[in-house]
């Protein structure tokens, strides 16, 4: 893609000098009659683990999980240690081929591979853009694997940057890094004018994240979660919402209503049906207001284009009109049958144009086996 490479950059919270555009109390309505109301912008996942594609079907962990970090313990960071680039490189692809098929044209990417860091972020952005996707990068630094991994953890993100890649400065989540590595990533990230991606009070080993991030923190960064987040919390950012991921893990209602921050959506690599998270968002609002209206979850889906404004250039045309939040809200199995990304058609009848959909599930499926096979 053309430009890609400018995704995340010079405009909005991700990107260098620029703030979030629009009004973020209004619902985005695309057209409203005729061939138009089935066509809406892009769709953004504003959280996402490609890598999380091979996952599926792998092996059951040596105990069941009990919590939310044995859950981590026992089944990514185990997982995360055995990838290597040509995994990477398939889980990618496949991670975008879904996304392309459910109407999503932008993927905030956050990435670790502890036994393949150098490259890693490349080979992502190589592999979307073969697919005509956009991704916004960024390496997950953390301590687990000592100051030489959170040392390389940094460097692939400084290098991805400085070659012009579009990205994010990645941090794990506070509490697996030490202050140091902390004020070392957002430090990165004034260097390129660009935000931090980092998970933040996801459970509760993370609950002194705020504490800790508040001094750092710039409107540019991305926080996944916030599930236990204080209302009144001081740190900055666009906080991403992640219902389904949070449901499967077990870890709490974030009840993104109560934020003053920006709320976008995100699946934390439960696929890219942004439409479905859109769905589940509105749901769990109504659980804890029953005035909630569509409107609230579409203006998080929306949010998505202020995180990487190029994808509201973008066309999906829809097999459903109007996309208007209250018909979305109730219509399952809307699908897109054509896309546009910076105006070349990449879904055509339902069908990406650059890469054949079935070798790559084939040849993910090949990598997902070596994968499982090392776990």
């Amino acid at each position: 893609m053309t430009d890609e490479a400018t995704v995340g950059r010079d405009r909005g919270p991700v990107g260098r000098g620029g703030a979030p555009g629009g009004d973020p109390t209004a619902p985005a309505r695309p057209g409203t009659s005729g061939r138009d109301a089935a066509v809406t912008p892009g769709l953004v996942c504003a959280h996402h683990h490609l890598y999380a594609a091979l996952a599926r079907g792998m092996p059951a962990p040596p105990r069941t999980p009990a919590s939310f970090r044995e859950i981590l313990e026992l089944v990514w960071w185990r997982l995360d240690a055995a990838l290597d680039l040509e995994m990477l490189r398939w889980s990618a692809r496949l991670g975008a081929l879904e996304a392309l098929e459910q109407g999503t044209t932008a993927i905030i990417d956050h990435h670790e591979s502890p036994s393949a860091i150098e490259d890693s972020l490349s080979v992502i952005a190589e592999a979307c853009a073969e697919v005509g996707v956009r991704v916004v990068c960024a390496y997950g630094v953390t301590d687990r694997h000592g100051p030489d991994g959170a040392r390389r953890g940094l460097e692939e993100n400084r290098r991805f940057l400085a070659q012009g890649g579009a990205g994010l400065v990645g941090v794990h989540a506070a509490f697996t890094c030490r202050d140091a590595t902390l004020e070392a990533a957002a430090d990165l990230a004034r260097q390129f004018g660009v935000g931090v991606h980092v998970h933040v009070c996801e459970g509760p080993d993370d609950d002194a994240a705020p504490v800790r991030l508040s001094r750092l923190a710039t409107p540019r960064w991305v926080l996944a979660h916030g599930v236990r987040l204080a209302s009144g919390h001081s740190l900055s950012g666009t906080i991403v919402h992640n219902p389904f991921s949070n449901l499967n893990n077990a870890v709490g209602y974030a009840q993104p209503a109560r934020f003053r921050n920006p709320v976008a959506l995100g699946t934390d690599g439960i696929g890219a049906d942004m439409l479905e998270a859109f769905r589940l968002a509105y749901a769990l609002a109504r659980t804890a207001d029953v005035t909630v209206e569509p409107d609230r979850a579409w203006r998080w889906l929306a949010a998505g284009w202020d995180l990487v404004p190029e994808a509201r250039d973008d066309r999906v045309t829809w097999s459903y009109a109007p996309m208007h939040p209250g018909h979305v809200a109730f219509t399952p199995g809307i699908r897109p049958l054509r896309v546009e990304v910076a105006g070349r058609v990449v879904l055509d009848d339902g069908r990406p144009t650059l890469v054949d959909a079935a070798e790559i599930r084939a040849r993910a499926r090949e990598q997902a086996a070596r994968l499982h096979a090392r776990l």
